[in-house]
């Protein structure tokens, strides 16, 4: 075929930059809202932050007239009286400092300044209060058991083992290395033995947490059995079923136990609580990672009877145009700093109106939302009904997508708690009355049977679906239990408990 030129009409979607960031900026959380507002802010002249209380008139900056700039007699006037302050300054600084006396007063105190920070502090009555959880930060494990072994008398070829058995321990406190492996990987000229390893991890299995270094669930339980005190009720009987029949445990077989330990039912009881009190996870109790605080995009307050919904204004900074600035901006002016400053005016304007919309369509979309799910808000995960992207799309008049990027990492402050938007939305299941029922509230029905069932009998998948289709909902015996593993509810066989 030979290269030809061909003409064609067609129309196809531009993005321009305009739309770009107020996509980039939709889909943002708060805080991330909140780093890009303060990188504009930082980059960008034109932009500044309105204070609390401050009133400003943002049409002169925002319009087309703001680009004129003051007269040169406006501007020589302006000099002549900035002149004149700085030659009455000069005359009168030397009486400004005979006038100065050394100590001023003050209009605060020292209590008043440092109040939040010691309203914090707790009081003689607070049971619960931690400081290192208040305080600190984040540590890891490994570093919790170093700090321990270097305050331990040591050689230094123990200090090298003890090191290398802490590089071994999983962030659930267990030894994941054998004995024979951990020697193995010491080189042959330290002539370290299985011996020194293991005198020097039963010194690392007395570190906290209790149970730390064990190398299966049963050693970390009789570590911990053993650092209790000695007069503590059933230690002994609770040792020997940790020791011998921790997997007739593991199965719920108490018949078997209580003849293997002649035992009565009242008595193995109570050996089973003391046993429930450890944790099977001892370095789950040091946790490395920052806590995650979450600030609400919107809330929800009801008032006469009816649920109003807000945006969160402490959560976002306001901005408006600089106006001192934008009148420096000249019309007809084509210099490279006008052309700087008229660029950075433009977006500026583009910035703002980009949250503007940001915050409108949170709104719409936060407001269908409550409109949608009061019964929620009134009754609880119960009376949740069901809601997918489609139907809120649908009331606002906008696509999919964009109620997609909206209710990702938003969050609703509501009297029940903090949720995050996409939380209100749920499949469906039919109802034998026609209707339908969200899988939100079936869950929270099958967290209301579990609890309040008998122990010695837990209720199984197929019971439960039972006792749902007679409130009318029809759910099959394999979606209960889809639904209660994403509750982290165990089994019947799992859930059975010796009362």
């Amino acid at each position: 075929m030979k290269p030809s030129l061909v003409l064609k009409m067609g129309q196809q979607l531009t993005m321009t930059p305009q739309l770009q960031q107020a996509i980039r900026l939709l889909q943002l959380s708060t805080l991330d809202l909140q780093q890009e507002i303060q990188e504009a802010l930082e980059s960008n002249p034109m932009l500044e932050r309105q204070e609390e209380g401050e009133d400003f008139d943002n049409s002169d900056p925002m319009a087309d007239n703001v680009e004129q700039n003051n007269s040169p007699q406006q501007q020589d006037n302006s000099n002549f009286q900035d002149s004149t302050v700085a030659v009455n300054d000069s005359q009168e600084d030397g009486e400004w400092h005979d006038r100065i006396p050394n100590e001023l007063p003050v209009d605060t105190a020292w209590e008043d300044v440092y109040q939040t920070s010691a309203s914090s502090l707790p009081s003689n009555d607070d049971d619960e209060w931690d400081f290192t959880t208040r305080t600190s930060a984040g540590e890891s494990l490994q570093s919790h058991l170093l700090w321990q072994l270097n305050l331990v008398p040591m050689s230094d070829k123990d200090k090298l083992i003890g090191v290398t058995l802490i590089d071994c321990i999983n962030n659930q406190g267990y030894l994941e290395e054998t004995i024979d492996e951990i020697v193995e990987s010491f080189h042959p000229e330290l002539e370290i033995e299985a011996d020194e390893v293991e005198a020097v991890l039963h010194r690392l299995q007395h570190f906290e947490p209790a149970g730390v270094g064990a190398r299966d669930l049963r050693e970390c339980l009789l570590l911990q059995l053993r650092q209790l005190p000695s007069n503590t009720p059933w230690l002994t009987e609770a040792q020997r079923l940790a020791s011998d029949h921790l997997d007739l445990l593991g199965g719920r077989d108490y018949s078997q136990l209580m003849r293997r330990m002649k035992l009565k039912e009242d008595e193995l009881r109570q050996i089973i609580e003391l046993i429930q009190s450890l944790n099977p996870r001892p370095g789950s109790q040091i946790e490395a990672n920052e806590p995650e605080y979450v600030v609400p995009d919107v809330i929800v307050r009801k008032h006469n009877d009816r649920w109003l919904v807000e945006l969160n204004q402490e959560a976002v900074p306001r901005l408006r145009v600089n106006a001192q600035y934008a009148g420096f901006v000249k019309r007809a002016d084509s210099s490279a700093d006008n052309t700087f400053m008229r660029n950075q005016l433009q977006e500026a304007r583009w910035f703002i109106k980009s949250l503007q919309s940001r915050n409108e369509t949170l709104m719409k979309v936060a407001t269908q939302i409550v409109e949608h799910q009061r019964g929620f808000l009134d009754y609880g995960d119960e009376a949740m009904k069901p809601l997918v992207l489609h139907d809120i799309a649908e009331a606002v008049g906008m696509h999919e997508s964009t109620i997609s990027r909206v209710t990702t990492q938003k969050f609703m402050h509501t009297p029940r708690g903090i949720y995050e938007l996409k939380y209100f939305f749920s499949s469906h299941v039919s109802t034998s009355e026609g209707g339908e029922c969200s899988s939100t509230a079936i869950r929270a029905i099958i967290k209301k049977l579990v609890a309040a069932e008998n122990a010695k009998k837990p209720l199984s998948d197929s019971k439960i679906a039972g006792l749902l289709e007679a409130q009318g909902i029809q759910v099959a015996r394999r979606t209960v239990a889809k639904y209660r593993e994403s509750l982290g509810i165990a089994p019947s066989s799992e859930r059975k408990r010796l009362m």
